[in-house]
């Protein structure tokens, strides 16, 4: 072990952080986990991820990679192994101006690249938040504010550059290594690390964004009507319906219906947002235009001992009506966690089902639970959170990643069904045979035509 750390030393131009470095209380945790790393590599290049991935396999030590931390599993750090910080590799440029063609870094944020790309009037259908990572967003899927006008993030990748467990730096593309481009669409960090990204950008135009609020009594008529407007509303609107926000009165907060209007035109965003409006008894209205870079928001960084629940599921459109009066009359009672409920469709569902590993091209919507609190309160809601997930087991589906806290062999199959964790599993088979990159929603390796495994 000895020998080979010096030689890590030898070769990795880096910060190598070790426990009692005052840099490592920092580097050692993610947003939303604490950890006790050996050690903590943050890259400075492109063959500095090289030599640490061959360190670690070398090493023996379990592997962590960390683009921006956010995610709810803590994937970003672990116990005695080795975290690869991607921070240093965050460069945002447009390389090709006529085609809008845009290089990302490993270790970029949403709202570093929005900061660079917000100059020359362009954007990429991102997330919606700044601080979360490019990587970890979009090897997952990617849904934010312009999904239904522009797809998921995963769907404006063009190319990526990957460091694969051989150490060896390889690009994919639809042209070259097509198996491989199409299973780091939707499956994760199992294949690699991918130190950057080409995204096709488009030109943007500020938008209109806000949120429309109506009283929590209204819950379930305001939600029925806005899923079934958004069923066949114009590619330019997306919206969010937020329920049970603790801080503005939890079971009695009014119903917030959150929007994005893909337009500077104002005429165009009241048309678009007319049936909004009418939805219920407006109690405000805070829709406004806004560059586009501004409708991402500051992630949270919880306090020590704060802990989180998540739980996704997607919904198809026969079932909407079943699952919203669930979650209405859930939303509006005592005890009931934070639900947000995102409007799909539009340009994700045309999209051919197999064209990446996102398999829930056809969802109409996706939503999310969330228990947050000091850790014995999101212990003592677990009997509540299971009994509610019990009353929607009929009318849902699947699981989307990056809303998450778990990432056990139940949910690695939410997330994958039965014929995409096949093919990816024969992809894991062939670039990465000994699991090095398990941490995170993990795809066993396997020939084609197996059964599923665990890690």
């Amino acid at each position: 072990m000895s020998s080979v750390r010096e030689s890590l030393r030898h070769e990795f131009r880096g910060d190598i952080i070790e426990p009692g470095d005052g840099r490592y209380a920092s580097a050692s945790r993610s947003v939303f986990a604490a950890g006790s790393p050996a050690v903590v590599l943050r890259p400075a290049s492109v063959e500095d991820v090289q030599s640490a991935v061959r360190f670690s396999a070398d090493a023996g030590l379990a592997l962590s990679v960390r683009g921006g931390g956010h995610g709810f599993q803590g994937f970003g750090t672990n116990e005695a192994g080795l975290v690869v910080d991607l921070s240093r590799l965050a460069d945002v440029a447009v390389v090709d101006e006529q085609r809008a063609l845009v290089r990302i870094g490993g270790g970029a944020t949403w709202g570093q690249v929005s900061t660079v790309l917000a100059p020359d009037g362009l954007a990429i259908s991102a997330g919606d938040t700044t601080s979360v990572g490019v990587g970890g967003l979009t090897l997952a899927g990617g849904i934010g504010w312009k999904v239904r006008k522009y797809g998921l993030a995963l769907d404006n990748v063009v190319g990526a550059e990957v460091v694969l467990a051989t150490g060896e730096v390889v690009h994919a593309s639809a042209e070259v290594r097509p198996e491989l481009f199409w299973a780091i669409r939707g499956g994760g960090g199992n294949f690699g690390i991918v130190t950057s990204f080409e995204f096709a950008a488009h030109r943007t135009t500020d938008v209109f964004h806000g949120r429309i609020t109506f009283p929590a009594s209204e819950a379930a008529v305001v939600l029925e009507g806005w899923a079934d407007y958004l069923s066949s509303a114009p590619d330019e609107l997306t919206s969010v319906v937020n329920l049970a926000n603790p801080f503005t009165g939890g079971p009695e907060a009014p119903v917030e219906v959150q929007v994005v209007v893909d337009s500077d035109d104002p005429e165009r965003a009241a048309e678009v947002l007319e049936p909004i409006r009418r939805l219920g008894t407006v109690l405000d209205d805070a829709v406004a235009l806004t560059p586009y870079a501004d409708t991402l928001v500051e992630g949270m960084t919880p306090p020590p001992g704060f802990a989180f629940a998540t739980r996704s599921a997607f919904v198809d459109r026969g079932s909407v009506p079943d699952v919203l009066r669930i979650l209405a009359d859930v939303a509006t009672s005592q005890g009931s966690p934070v639900i947000g409920v995102r409007s799909l469709g539009g340009a994700v569902s045309r999209v051919p089902d197999d064209a990446t590993a996102y398999a829930h091209r056809q969802a109409e919507l996706v939503f999310v639970t969330v228990a947050a609190g000091p850790e014995p309160v999101v212990e003592a809601a677990g009997a509540t959170l299971r009994a509610i997930w019990a009353r929607l087991a009929l009318h849902v589906n699947g699981a989307y990643a990056n809303f998450l806290t778990c990432a056990t062999e139940e949910e690695v199959a939410e997330i994958y069904p039965d014929e995409t964790y096949q093919r990816l599993a024969a992809v894991k088979h062939r670039y990465d045979p000994h699991n090095l990159f398990a941490g995170n929603h993990n795809v066993a390796p396997q020939s084609s035509g197996g059964t599923r495994m665990t890690a």
